[in-house]
């Protein structure tokens, strides 16, 4: 049975965080937080990890956006 994934805008709201406190935990802006959200910008799986361990969130359960680059 595969298990449901959340996306990392749900993951974030679940971890009771804003956009801003995301951004100044792994030293980005607001800007680049919304576009990772969102799919508009890429974002490494280095980045994913980074926020699944912020949101205390295995990786396996993150619905990524469309834009992951596996740099």
């Amino acid at each position: 049975m595969e298990k449901f994934k959340i996306s990392l805008k749900a993951a974030r709201v679940n971890a009771n965080m804003t956009q801003e406190q995301v951004a100044k935990a792994v030293h980005r802006n607001k800007q680049t937080i919304v576009n990772w959200e969102t799919g508009i910008t890429d974002i490494t799986f280095g980045d994913v990890l980074k926020l699944c361990e912020l949101y205390e969130v295995p990786v396996e359960l993150i619905r990524g956006p469309e834009k992951v680059n596996n740099e």
